[in-house]
């Protein structure tokens, strides 16, 4: 098991424009998804997930694509050696792709393909320790230069982020933080307060992974988020169907649907078959549902 270390200073890094568009239109990352929920117009954003390089890297670049078409936003996640909040399925992508010989700087690479062709939101979610290793300032400073629009670090609460806010404020990246059912209201106004582009909301207690029903202590949970923050809410974690998709849209300005997405590439590959239509069909049901 990897140690997380928390941050200390990082040097301080240069401030650069970005390009960031696939039309070479200078645009950050905040403004993006600012940009993405103001034109749902009342719909609510399908947010994917996909875990860079799973079962290898070149298959997880058109699973990616393939889900832009379909999506509004995107979560590429880092594979970790030690991924203790997910949950079996994402566990099982980490370590195909780590098997494949992905590393963490390689998700910059990734990102660039990506913006190439789509300038949809492209979000990275890691764990702590490979920020921590790189640095916050070239971590952030590689992110934004590939294209990314923000970061989302699920073990680092805001209090112990030390200077990684300002290097991604910098730098043009959203940094994106989450709250759970049982979070109480005083930090969830805090939380509210501080987020950028969305806030992240747990759907269910516990790890990732799909879960059959969706919490009867959703409702009022989203509801106090929304109540609480500044930013547009998105639900997450437990959501594996068009079903749930379409209920908890009716709660959320987003839905983020991860280890369904994944699943999906998991079976196609376990029956030999390319996962680019099961995961590609599913997402277009997903975004589908929303639309109703």
């Amino acid at each position: 098991m990897e140690k997380v270390i928390r941050p200390v200073g990082q040097p301080r890094v240069k401030k650069r424009q970005v390009i960031r568009s696939f039309e070479e239109a200078p645009l950050d990352g905040r403004t993006r998804l600012e940009k993405m929920f103001d034109e749902a117009r009342g719909q609510p954003a399908l947010i994917g997930f996909a875990t860079a390089g799973s079962p290898d890297r070149e298959t997880s670049l058109r699973v990616a694509s393939a889900l832009l078409e379909h999506c509004d936003a995107l979560e590429l996640g880092v594979p970790f050696s030690d991924p203790v909040l997910d949950g079996p399925v994402i566990q099982e992508s980490s370590f195909r792709a780590l098997q494949a010989g992905f590393r963490p700087r390689h998700i910059f690479g990734l990102v660039r393909e990506l913006r190439k062709t789509s300038d949809k939101p492209l979000l990275i979610m890691t764990y702590y320790n490979p920020v921590h290793r790189m640095g916050h300032g070239p971590f952030c400073e590689a992110a934004a230069e590939a294209g990314a629009d923000g970061l989302l670090i699920p073990d680092l609460p805001p209090e112990e982020m030390g200077d990684l806010r300002e290097r991604a404020e910098e730098c043009g990246l959203a940094v994106v933080l989450f709250a759970s059912m049982t979070t109480p209201d005083d930090r969830l106004r805090m939380l509210g307060r501080l987020t950028q582009g969305f806030l992240y909301c747990f759907a269910v207690k516990g790890t990732t992974g799909m879960r059959e029903s969706l919490s009867r202590e959703l409702a009022p949970f989203l509801e106090r988020a929304r109540r609480f923050s500044h930013a547009p809410i998105a639900a997450g974690l437990g959501i594996s169907n068009p079903e749930q998709c379409r209920e908890v849209g009716r709660l959320a300005d987003g839905v983020i649907v991860g280890s369904a997405l994944v699943k999906a590439a998991l079976e196609a590959l376990a029956a030999g078959e390319d996962p680019l239509h099961r995961v590609g069909e599913l997402a277009f049901l997903l975004k589908a549902a929303l639309l109703q």
